[in-house]
């Protein structure tokens, strides 16, 4: 198995960016199609963004494509989220999660995903 762990989260303008990463160690790396998700207080965990095993391809919810980038690196087991322009609606706990299924587009469902990481705060101020 993988185990998780999530970093970079905080307290950021509107408008403003963060960088979150989640550095996973375990099982090989680059066995696992990434992913992260968000709550939000009172909504359900949703879909942020997913990254297939070698990184070709990518995927992202339409309210954060073109503000958001996911990207991984299988040497230092890794995989970051690039987060500009963000907005008040963008503050949630944020976690990551690793996903061993092949198909890139199974990556945007919760349920694909057998290890989760223990989440990090953004917070978004108006």
């Amino acid at each position: 198995q993988v185990q998780l762990v999530e970093s970079g989260g905080g307290l950021v303008q509107a408008g403003g960016s963060l960088r979150l990463s989640c550095a996973a160690s375990g099982r090989t790396f680059s066995d696992y199609g990434m992913g992260w998700f968000r709550q939000a207080p009172g909504k359900e965990r949703e879909f942020v963004a997913a990254i297939t095993r070698s990184g070709s391809r990518t995927y992202y919810a339409d309210s954060v494509k073109d503000r958001f980038t996911i990207s991984r690196d299988n040497v230092k087991n890794t995989v970051t989220l690039q987060m500009n322009s963000l907005k008040p609606e963008d503050t949630a706990v944020y976690s990551c999660a690793a996903s061993t299924v092949v198909d890139g587009m199974a990556l945007r469902f919760e349920y694909r995903h057998a290890y989760w990481g223990q989440g990090t705060q953004v917070t978004v101020s108006s």
